[in-house]
């Protein structure tokens, strides 16, 4: 408790005395807000000082609203990958010259560890491109298997989104084709035109890995190699082949030997859980789960999704999550004074912002039976009702009584509800959907100071606030206590095609899990009825591993073997389920 107080301000501590409001008031969420989106609290980044502090004041606040904390604490801890980061074993053997780490070479986060010796051959571009008006292929004349390849970044001549080589020009995709032809690993080197300071790239990310190592090589470093070899240097060798636009792959007869050593960075958050139970000796043993993500962006900067990458400030996350955890809070006393009939599940969770994490930890690791929950109510972004008082909310497809009940209720409100039926969406209910319970995502919507610094305390509509949060705390109470279970309907997901790693825009009509963290395949969360991966067999729960009899390892490697796909193809797709590995033929 001392603890809890050295970090908690005087304003704070004043709420905080063991009582609790059983109306939903705007001094409270105005309370909870102001200290979830303050200063104190640095932006809420998973695994930080001030995450564990936010976790011990929302325990503290179930425990006050009566509710039965998780494992008497409340706090359901849980390791995240923020980061990875270099071992001490790298090395870069070029000859007689041992390169430097972050000087003449850095690591790439999409790299797996190990070590690999052999000849360097240069493979131009990385391309191998078979379309009607675009022909081009580093590989044709080549054989790569056991040795190393250097590959230019970037596509020929200018950098610009207009290049019919774009699609073509990710860095992981160059290597993951690399991998296809057998090599041993890559070597990346940025031309002038792709980088005029030839900056080496970053470690930073959690990419999963690819089978093979990858480095990025500065322009030096790799004329060094070249000159050796007696060849002309990479900006020559560069320039000759946006002049001609033809493929360029040779033999440099120079051997490396390069390990990289690449670790995990884990650290600990949590969730928070309470539980308050049923009145109904007969509904008792049935939950409605009621959460809201906690955790936000930190201070912001590359690789967080600040939409102002170049800008290290507190990021408040005032309407970003802090309104929702406000409505758990708020909706959690008053649920506890109204005494449902059906147990309620309170849940905030972690590293939302980071891929759902939270939620698919507590949906995998539940302190009650998955099947006990009649329905998840998700609350994110609630703090910005507009003059027309539109409130958003998603999955009223997953049940067959939902939209009724949400009208009928509405009628004390006058919102302007703006349904949709799909039960998958970029926030945690999607988790809950996934494992078949129903589910209501309420949103005030988004605005264009989501993910910036300006979201923050002043926009807050705190009168529509305590408005929303009363409406889905009636919502929440009128399904805890009707008789009937609530019946899960599948609806969605609405997997849209994306460009990126995608080239044709082909989808299968899948959900992939996206957490995942392993590299032995793409657990599928979610199969659209209907879609070509319903039709060819495809089920969920089943792990791609292998796409037209290449490699699957996570879904980085999904999304490239899709860009190399066609409408019209018939392909197979190499499942594991259970323990049994099956092919099934898909047509798109």
């Amino acid at each position: 408790m001392k603890k809890i107080l050295f970090f908690i301000p005087l304003s704070v501590l004043i709420s905080c005395q063991p009582k609790f409001e059983e109306e939903i008031t705007v001094p409270e969420i105005e309370g909870h807000i102001a200290f979830m989106a303050s200063d104190e609290l640095k932006g809420r980044y998973p695994g930080t000082a001030e995450d564990l502090q936010l976790s011990e004041y929302l325990a503290m606040e179930f425990k006050k609203a009566g509710l039965q904390l998780y494992e008497k604490t409340g706090i359901q801890h849980f390791d995240i990958v923020q980061e990875i980061e270099a071992g001490p074993a790298n090395r870069f053997q070029m000859g007689e010259s041992e390169l430097v780490l972050d000087t003449d070479y850095s690591l790439l986060s999409f790299s797996n560890s190990g070590e690999a010796k052999g000849e360097v051959v240069f493979t131009g571009y990385g391309f191998q491109i078979d379309e009607d008006e675009l022909q081009w292929d580093d590989y044709a004349s080549m054989d790569v298997a056991g040795k190393w390849v250097m590959i230019l970044r970037g596509v020929p001549g200018a950098q610009e989104a207009t290049s019919p080589y774009v699609n073509y020009s990710e860095d992981r995709g160059k290597a993951l084709l690399a991998s296809d032809q057998g090599a041993a690993g890559v070597i990346f080197v940025s031309g002038s035109s792709f980088d005029p300071k030839d900056q080496l790239v970053k470690l930073k990310g959690k990419q999963h890995p690819l089978s093979i190592p990858a480095v990025h090589m500065s322009r030096n470093a790799a004329d060094q190699l070249l000159t050796t070899a007696g060849l002309d240097s990479l900006s020559v060798i560069d320039a000759q082949m946006t002049t001609v636009l033809q493929a360029s792959s040779f033999a440099t007869g120079i051997e490396v030997d390069i390990t990289v050593d690449l670790h995990p960075k884990k650290m600990e958050t949590s969730n928070v859980v309470a539980t308050l139970k049923g009145s109904d000796p007969a509904l008792t043993n049935e939950y409605v789960v009621i959460g809201a993500h906690h955790d936000h962006l930190g201070m912001g900067g590359p690789g967080t999704s600040s939409r102002m990458p170049d800008t290290v400030a507190v990021h408040y996350g005032a309407d970003d999550n802090a309104s929702g955890v406000a409505g758990v809070l708020e909706a959690s006393e008053w649920l506890s004074a109204q005494k449902p009939a059906r147990s309620v599940l309170f849940a905030t969770f972690g590293a939302e912002e980071m891929g759902l994490i939270g939620s698919k930890y507590l949906a995998e690791n539940a302190p009650i039976d998955m099947e006990a929950i009649q329905v998840m109510i998700n609350l994110d972004m609630i703090g910005r009702l507009n003059k027309e008082r539109q409130l958003q909310i998603g999955g009223v497809g997953t049940s067959s009584g939902f939209k009724n009940l949400l009208d009928s209720i509405n009628s004390n409100y006058g919102f302007d509800l703006k349904y949709a039926n799909e039960g998958y969406g970029p926030s945690d209910h999607a988790s809950f959907y996934a494992k078949d319970v129903p589910v209501l995502f309420i949103s005030t919507g988004p605005h264009a100071d989501y993910h910036t610094p300006a979201d923050n305390i002043a926009a807050i509509n705190w009168e529509g606030t305590q408005e929303v949060i009363s409406y889905a705390a009636e919502v929440a109470a009128a399904l805890a206590n009707q008789e009937e279970r609530i019946a899960f309907s599948e609806a969605g997901p609405k997997v849209k095609g994306s460009s990126r790693g995608m080239r044709g825009g082909i989808t299968l009509g899948l959900m992939p899990d996206m957490i995942y963290d392993g590299n032995e395949g793409m657990p599928v969360m979610l199969v659209t009825e209907g879609k070509p991966a319903a039709v060819g067999g495809i089920q969920k729960g089943d792990i791609i591993v292998s796409i037209e009899g290449k490699s699957v390892g996570n879904v980085y490697d999904y999304m490239s073997r899709l860009g190399d796909l066609k409408e019209g193809m018939s392909i197979v797709v190499q499942v594991k389920r259970d323990d049994d590995l099956i092919d099934l033929l898909i047509k798109i």
